[in-house]
């Protein structure tokens, strides 16, 4: 049985660094990849991760438990992202997760999925990774930490510190957008999900708020 997040924290908060190791290894992906949907680029996504457990480990003596601390070490990085955006001053580039289809994160393909098939999800991929570009970073950013990292309703409306409705409103209207430029591409996709709208490809998932 794994040692629980708060467990971790309270010993590296005492200074022991094989905690906060452990923390590390337990992280490090969700983070890297959440910096790689954000960004766009492998080796700068690699320097946020980097940068984030660095923060991390020089503050976590002030980590005071209000919030998780998944939910503490997101926003550590997405702080990191907004800063990497605004100095390069280059538009943030939402890559889709390896081998997996980006409109139904769940489904998974087997090794007999037809070519028509293939062909159409990897469209519907590109045309929604090139409509995120466009989007405000509020909605972007929901999108990507609903759809692609698993969090709640609640845990995004924490992170970006704006109420609940905000957030819902937020990535109801991106994900709008997705569906309308999907559509106008002639690309078919299903009724979207009741929980988030977001449009899909298969059988509908739906996640928990």
């Amino acid at each position: 049985m794994s040692t629980p997040d708060e467990e971790l924290v309270a010993r590296s908060m005492g200074g022991d660094v094989e905690s906060f190791n452990q923390l590390v290894i337990r992280w490090e992906r969700p983070i890297f990849a959440l910096a790689y949907r954000v960004i766009g680029r492998e080796e700068d996504a690699r320097d946020v991760v980097q940068e984030t457990f660095l923060r991390a480990f020089r503050s976590i003596g002030g980590f005071r438990g209000q919030a998780k601390f998944s939910s503490w070490i997101y926003r550590i990085a997405l702080n990191l992202c907004r800063d990497w955006i605004r100095k390069q001053k280059r538009t943030p580039v939402l890559q889709a997760p390896e081998g997996v289809d980006v409109i139904e994160l769940a489904a998974d393909t087997g090794p007999t999925e037809p070519i028509e098939d293939l062909v159409a999800r990897n469209a519907m991929s590109a045309v929604v990774a090139r409509v995120m570009e466009t989007l405000p970073d509020e909605q972007r950013t929901a999108i990507i930490l609903k759809e692609y990292q698993g969090l709640t309703f609640q845990e995004i409306a924490d992170l970006q510190g704006c109420p609940l409705s905000t957030v819902k409103t937020r990535l109801y209207q991106g994900l709008m957008v997705v569906r309308r430029e999907l559509e106008k591409q002639g690309i078919p996709v299903r009724p979207a999900t009741r929980t988030t709208g977001w449009p899909a490809s298969g059988g509908e998932r739906r996640k928990p708020s």
